[in-house]
């Protein structure tokens, strides 16, 4: 009994020493392999064996794995000790010091921004990034921006008004002199209306330019530019005292819409092209390069620079026989404008007086008002309104909020009077009909109505410029004397249809959707009698399409 005992107790401390090396071992889950049934002599000794031999093993494996961990975070250790560590710290404190510079930079301290800049761009300096992180890219944006702000510092440094002329170079050359000429002669007229015109507009221009840092001889530049007209339109659709294109428009914040275009603004055109100036004279150094890359364009300018066979010739006279006639031009006027101005006599100038600068207050509207009404209701003379707000494109308000630019004191008067005004509703587009004859071509209608071959094309949808035919009808662009004319709707009225309200003209009405008698008789001046006794109506009730003849007194 006891022998059995212990042959089972011997078999059972085998079993569980098998059992916990089969669970401690690296090896899990490996298939158990059978063997032939032994003696239980043999088996405890094999068990013996299999126990010491699975012992030493696994202390062996033990160790390995253990050693092999220690070297693994020994090595993961020194390589982040050898690579260099991403730090993010010092970006905060280039971010603390650009602004720091930027403060110091709009109170006038100039001194103090550079100084400020230089601790910034040390402090980058200890930016250490690997080419793979997002920190690299924003070091070498910090580093970008650090450099535009210390350009931008330095062409803050004005000179003295005694030594103005060192930040515009006055050269009297040949070609300056040949712009002097053309102001003393042909253009005399224009350069003497400009000048007075100037005074309109130049005092806010200088105080815009102060404000920026700019040299004042810039505010002469609408000078040749528009001639310090707000609604001058070049032939390259250049528009305003500025004479932006819509696409540089935008790209300085200048808004277009269906009621204003505030590249005929006066204040916002001005600080758009301040920015721009400033943008051109950081990227090129120079007053007279950059000012002709504002004619030409920035690219064009570069191009030619980079054309240059020899580096160092890179200044506007350098590049002034590669650039296109209008700019090689642009530069000579602008200096031939400042020198007759500083110097009227010299030149054979007698120069007016430069007109008042204009002074209003602003009021918020929200309802669409025609200015001419507005300001007959006001008591002021019918342009006034239009000087003051040269932005609106129909010389009307828009339908949305607007601040609405009134001489000084009447504020007040225009809110009182705004719900007495009718509500102005913009014109449609409108375009003439043409029907075409045998041997007619596009280009000859085109010259006949005034207007360009792709214009027809477009409003009409053709696919080809050269294929029409007899007896085709064509949308002529814009109201044309002796067709009949169509609005956006498809309603036709006559070609006599105006939108003048000068006594003894006959205007054609189409009745759109919410027109009434009453609205209709307080836009064009005329009672609602008369309007019912020319058009034979019995009541006052309207249709939508119905057309009405409407004849001014």
């Amino acid at each position: 009994m006891s022998y059995r005992y212990s042959l089972l107790s011997l078999f059972l401390s085998a079993l569980i020493i098998i059992l916990n090396l089969s669970c401690t071992s690296p090896k899990k889950n490996s298939p158990v392999k059978q063997t032939p049934p032994q003696t239980t002599t043999e088996a405890a000794e094999k068990t013996d064996a299999l126990s010491h031999q699975d012992k030493a093993s696994h202390q062996d494996s033990t160790r390995s794995f253990a050693t092999a961990s220690e070297t693994s975070q020994e090595q993961e250790i020194k390589a982040a000790e050898s690579e260099p560590q991403e730090n993010g710290a010092p970006a905060e404190e280039v971010y603390s010091l650009y602004q720091e510079a930027q403060a110091a930079l709009e109170k006038g301290e100039l001194d103090q921004a550079l100084a400020f800049l230089d601790q910034a761009y040390a402090a980058l300096l200890k930016i250490e990034a690997s080419p793979e992180s997002p920190l690299y890219q924003e070091k070498h944006d910090l580093r970008i921006l650090l450099a535009q702000k210390i350009q931008q510092v330095y062409a803050f440094r004005l000179p003295p008004p005694s030594t103005n002329h060192k930040t515009i170079p006055l050269v009297e050359n040949s070609w300056v002199q040949a712009e002097i000429k053309s102001f003393q002669t042909v253009e005399r007229k224009f350069f003497e209306e400009a000048y007075q015109r100037s005074g309109l507009y130049r005092p806010m221009i200088v105080e815009e330019l102060k404000k920026a840092g700019l040299p004042e001889e810039l505010s002469w530049l609408p000078l040749i530019e528009s001639g310090f007209r707000p609604r001058a339109l070049s032939r390259a659709r250049a528009l305003g005292l500025w004479q932006f294109i819509a696409s540089t428009g935008y790209r300085y914040g200048l808004k277009r819409d269906k009621f204003i275009d505030e590249r005929m603004d006066p204040v916002k055109s001005t600080r758009a092209a301040i920015k721009y100036l400033t943008e051109l004279h950081d990227f090129f150094g120079d007053w007279t390069t950059a000012i002709a890359s504002y004619n030409c364009g920035e690219l064009r300018v570069q191009n030619v620079i980079r054309a240059q066979k020899i580096d160092y010739l890179d200044n506007f006279w350098d590049l002034f026989a590669n650039l296109p006639y209008e700019t090689a031009r642009y530069v000579p006027r602008f200096i031939a404008t400042l020198l007759i101005i500083e110097n009227p006599e010299k030149y054979g100038f007698n120069l007016p007086q430069p007109e008042q600068a204009l002074t209003f207050e602003t009021v918020k509207l929200n309802k669409p008002v025609k200015l001419s009404l507005l300001a007959s209701r006001l008591g002021l003379s019918p342009d006034s309104l239009s000087l003051l707000n040269p932005e609106l494109r129909h010389d009307s308000t828009p339908n949305y909020e607007y601040e609405l630019r009134v001489p000084v004191g009447y504020g007040e008067k225009t809110l009182a009077c705004l719900t007495e005004l009718p509500t102005w509703i913009p014109p449609d587009a409108v375009y003439g009909w043409h029907t075409v004859k045998k041997g007619e071509t596009l280009g000859l209608i085109a010259r006949r109505y005034r207007t360009s071959v792709k214009a027809i094309v477009r409003l009409n949808n053709l696919k080809s410029s050269t294929l029409i035919y007899p007896g085709q009808k064509l949308k002529i662009p814009g109201r044309v004397q002796g067709l009949a004319v169509g609005d956006n709707d498809g309603n036709q009225t006559q070609a006599n249809s105006t939108s003048s309200f000068g006594s003894g003209k006959i205007i054609n009405y189409v009745v759109k959707p919410g027109d009434t008698l009453f609205q209709i008789s307080r836009t064009y001046g005329v009672s609602v009698e008369k309007i019912r006794k020319d058009n034979g109506l019995e009541s006052d009730t309207l249709s939508v399409g119905q057309k009405l003849t409407i004849k001014l007194d």
